[in-house]
């Protein structure tokens, strides 16, 4: 079958290479596992026929392929003999495992769910996973801890030959044991946070200010966080906002991703008296917004541009994928990503969602820029991820472009373009080709065209892979 054999093919390469890895072997090793355990799923499939095989299975065959392809070139990362340059450059290889998992997994469970296979011996069961999957990560990075450190020995024998390149190398070493040995922020449980916890920067001056709120730099437990504090008078109870916290922490603990702005949780100053004040506690994102990033004068060559791409789409997938049910963000924007260091792309802005309704005097009106052709030509029609992956096309033409979409059209002039016109704005003329296809595609005028999350974030990933090399 057309579908089977490239995915046993891939399948039996990535057994061969994982043998012949120098670093993070035992992710390596688990990644090799759930592609056997896939492998099998397939199998059976292969010997059903192809007259027994629906639509749906079919169509998870297609994007597996494209999984097990972003995998093996993650795991091909650090069989070269560059592996060593390639985590100094870039410190995030445990999310990028996180990643491949969490996409062999989601498919496992659309396999065997379409073929009705027993699942309870298998092993892709996600508490567990998880557990294994944390495991591997401590050992890998014990492990790669001492391999640095011996790399880092390694140059100082060679100190006078290469004063300068040891420096650059010494740096980025000490970054990335910095990065193994901080406090994990997803430890930290999304609770009401006690006045006397928070420390502020003094004095204290807003770093950002809206019509309904300000924002301040401080710190808790050791974290760098932005506290924002509403300024608009609030009719709402405290009674009221508790509740609705309290029921909204458990939907916010399964959205815990590196893409996904952290929250750690609520606090209420003077809470006694007459007029208590409401503080939401987020992870502070050093260069701010992506729109404003976008605006400054900034370098961002084509490799950064589309590890950007990729952050922000790791980000909508885990939103996306959060739920059975649909869950979507309902209002994006480059301005509801935000960037930490190191150009780290991250979504916000619908975090606490009911919470921060409930202390808002005025809901936001949603712009026509980023509106889907489907829902400017029809006013009942519902909101969907199609819509949204339109949306999220127009964030990433900005990354490539660094403009703001249809700028200086009126509505009505949009409408003509969007609707009526099919119109997409162009891309810069030096961008690589599979970059530029993959965003024309989130952009397609059919909703039908458009990929999934999933999808995209497999082929960002490779993408980013060639790019990088």
């Amino acid at each position: 079958m057309d579908l089977i054999e490239p995915i046993l093919s891939i399948a039996g390469t990535i057994y061969s290479l994982v043998e012949t890895v120098k670093a993070n072997k035992k992710r390596c090793h688990r990644v090799s596992k759930r592609v056997e355990a896939l492998a099998g799923l397939v199998k059976y499939i292969q010997q059903r026929g192809p007259g027994e095989i629906s639509t749906q299975v079919k169509k998870c065959l297609k994007e597996l392929r494209i999984t097990l392809e972003s995998g093996l070139n993650l795991i091909n990362k650090y069989t070269s003999a560059t592996w060593m340059d390639r985590i100094l450059k870039c410190g995030n290889h445990g999310e990028e495992f996180d990643s491949v998992n969490e996409r062999l997994n989601d498919a496992f469970q659309v396999l065997s769910g379409a073929m009705q296979v027993e699942q309870s011996n298998m092993l892709f069961e996600v508490t567990n996973r998880k557990k294994e999957d944390e495991t591997d990560g401590r050992e890998d990075d014990t492990e790669l801890k001492t391999l640095l450190q011996d790399h880092m020995k390694e140059q100082q024998e060679k100190i006078e030959a290469m004063v300068t390149q040891f420096e650059q190398v010494k740096i980025n070493v000490e970054k990335v044991l910095e990065m193994l040995n901080k406090p994990c922020a997803t430890a930290e449980a999304i609770r009401m946070i006690k006045l006397e916890e928070l420390k502020f920067d003094h004095p204290k001056v807003a770093f950002m200010t809206t019509p309904t709120s300000k924002f301040y730099k401080g710190e808790y437990h050791g974290f760098t966080v932005a506290i924002k504090r509403y300024i608009d008078p609030v009719n709402t109870s405290l009674k009221e906002v508790r509740t609705v916290f309290n029921k909204e922490v458990e939907t916010m603990r399964r959205f815990e991703s590196p893409n996904i702005l952290r929250m750690f949780g609520i606090c209420v100053k003077d809470e006694e008296g007459p007029n208590p004040q409401f503080l939401i506690i987020m992870e502070y994102c050093e260069k701010g917004s992506l729109r404003q990033v976008l605006d400054s004068k900034c370098n961002l060559p084509w490799p950064r541009k589309a590890r950007m791409c990729l952050d922000a789409a790791q980000g909508l997938y885990r939103l996306h994928q959060t739920e059975v049910k649909s869950k979507v963000h309902g209002c994006l924007n480059s301005c509801k990503f935000l960037v930490a260091d190191g150009y780290r792309v991250k979504l916000g802005g619908f975090e606490l969602a009911k919470t921060e309704t409930s202390l808002k005097r005025s809901p936001i009106k949603p712009t026509l820029h980023y509106t889907s052709p489907e829902a400017l030509g029809d006013i009942n029609q519902g909101y969907s991820k199609e819509c949204e992956m339109y949306s999220f096309g127009i964030v990433l033409w900005e990354i490539l472009t660094r403009e703001k979409p249809f700028k200086d059209l009126s509505d009505k002039e949009i409408y003509q373009k969007v609707c009526k016109e099919q119109f997409k704005e162009p891309l810069p003329e030096d961008c690589p080709e599979p970059l530029g296809q993959l965003i024309n595609d989130c952009r397609a005028y059919d909703g039908f065209q458009r990929p999934s999350a999933g999808v995209l974030l497999d082929k960002l990933r490779s993408m980013v892979a060639q790019l990088e090399d």
